[in-house]
């Protein structure tokens, strides 16, 4: 008889804890977790449940959640009030990542929670609540910072809402954008707002791809809990895009600036029919092109290939699996952005309405394949490519994958599993439990979320092959259980 999904996953993601536990929680439908932005309405009273999370204590919050939740509080309840207390307690400076990733993450812990069988969802939020607690704790001893009301009297008026952001953002004066960004969380539409963010959120390398990462990340997360509570989050995303060292890039550029330039210039190479191309032959090529161009000549050469035809499916096949592959040569924090980057870059470049705003979106990312690759110091990259990925001769079987130590094994593995035909939504499932037993780090989820979504995205040529490079950093059977699965085990005890 063949095994239902629970047993298999007991069986795949071999030992450790049992979420068991969590079937004591009111499951959490698809229904619930996937919300229409143009019907969602959240309680106006949300405003209790962000300062229940603002203000209990870090060790006991989870308890508390718990207990309301036991008592009828809803997903979306929690999610918007979790969102919120982060982007109003969490400052995302010095730099759009450490501590800031409380906020970055909790689109990833939605979206893991929407892949989930729904008696798993909750487990990614209560991991979100727990890390929002220690961003708050170390924010407050750090800097004391908190997101200050808006100055109201200097709000731009709605007919000029829109210039004052582009010229507060443009010039990167902090204070003009704030207020702009508040005038345009009142006024504009969500897709006037995104297409505008997507094109600042992508325009330099900074914080290495944080900023296009909380753009979309951002905008993701308010079309779950909907756009009447924008203000804060558009608020709190302007002051993130506009971090920078130094001078005014106004005024003096950075390196981080210096490709944006360049590509606004290979804009005007592009054929008007770019977006429809047919080739798909293209993707080797320009794969290539990232193993070895610089972030001018890597995009230069995306120009020429639309230019003789090449499908855009094409071009980020090559994009996203040479971030995959720059993860495969080199597993650490810096090639792991170059993939969660790509798929933030990837969301921005299917969602935004402007044309020109798109092609930026893939020109960057084009250019940010490379300064990854340079980040990551080259010269200590293994020689191993993602379309040299060799399988075993016989095929095995899950569990057989999650137990290898070896995580070249793993690939090899999965490549094989893949191909063979087997269940990938199985595999993804038991990746995704065991980022919730094993899981300890933000990165664990984004990384996760990205390539589990990205996969269906690759065409078919380069899907299993993106899919088994993502084992580079998935955990495995061997890694150690997280602690907080216990405690929250304990709070519905």
């Amino acid at each position: 008889m063949r095994p239902n999904r629970r047993e298999f996953l007991g069986n795949a993601v071999g030992g450790g804890l049992s979420l068991a536990f969590l079937s004591q929680l009111e499951p959490v439908s698809a229904a619930q977790a996937r919300l229409d932005p143009s019907v969602v309405k959240v309680d106006e009273g949300i405003e209790p449940t962000v300062r229940l999370l603002e203000e209990t204590p870090r060790e006991k919050v989870l308890e508390e959640v718990a207990g309301r939740i036991r008592r009828g509080m809803s997903y979306r309840e929690v999610l918007t009030a979790l969102f919120l207390a982060g982007v109003r307690n969490v400052q995302p400076r010095p730099q759009v990542g450490f501590k800031f990733h409380a906020v970055l993450v909790i689109n990833s812990a939605h979206l893991a929670s929407m892949s989930s069988p729904d008696s798993d969802r909750w487990l990614p939020i209560f991991w979100a609540i727990d890390r929002f607690k220690s961003a708050q704790l170390e924010t407050q001893k750090t800097s004391g910072w908190r997101m200050s009301s808006v100055e109201e009297s200097r709000v731009p008026r709605a007919s000029k809402a829109r210039e004052a952001f582009v010229h507060a953002m443009d010039n990167w004066d902090e204070q003009a954008a704030d207020l702009a960004a508040a005038a345009m969380a009142r006024t504009a539409t969500r897709n006037d707002c995104f297409d505008l963010f997507a094109h600042y959120g992508a325009r330099d390398f900074r914080d290495i791809g944080h900023k296009a990462i909380y753009v979309a990340n951002s905008f993701r997360t308010l079309d779950a809990i909907g756009w009447h509570h924008a203000e804060p989050v558009l608020r709190s995303l302007a002051y993130a895009l506009l971090q920078h060292d130094g001078e005014n890039p106004a005024k003096k550029p950075a390196d981080a600036d210096l490709h944006w330039q360049a590509n606004l210039e290979q804009l005007k190479r592009v054929n008007a029919n770019w977006q429809n191309g047919k080739e798909t032959g293209a993707s080797k090529q320009l794969l290539e092109v990232f193993r070895t161009g610089d972030e001018k000549t890597a995009p230069a050469r995306v120009v020429e290939a639309l230019n003789e035809g090449a499908s855009i499916d094409a071009v980020w096949d090559s994009i996203l699996s040479g971030a995959g592959e720059l993860l495969m040569r080199k597993t650490g924090i810096v090639t792991l952005h170059a993939v969660t980057s790509a798929n933030a870059l990837h969301y921005a470049f299917k969602t935004v309405s402007d044309p020109q705003t798109r092609l930026m979106l893939l020109l960057q990312n084009a250019s940010f394949v490379t300064l990854f690759r340079r980040a990551a110091n080259e010269k200590s990259l293994s020689k191993e490519l993602i379309d040299g990925i060799d399988k075993p001769s016989d095929t095995p079987a899950l569990k057989e994958i999650f137990d290898a130590k070896d995580k070249a094994t793993a690939a090899r593995g999965t490549l094989a599993y893949l191909d063979s035909g087997k269940n990938a939504e199985e595999l993804m499932h038991a990746a995704r439990r065991l980022v919730f037993l094993k899981g300890n780090d933000a990165h664990d989820y984004k990384f996760s979320s990205a390539v589990l979504e990205d996969f269906y995205d690759i065409s078919p040529a380069w899907r299993n092959r993106y899919l088994a490079a993502s084992m580079y950093y998935l955990p495995n059977n061997s890694a150690k259980d997280n602690a907080l699965v216990e405690r929250i085990r304990s709070a519905f005890s």
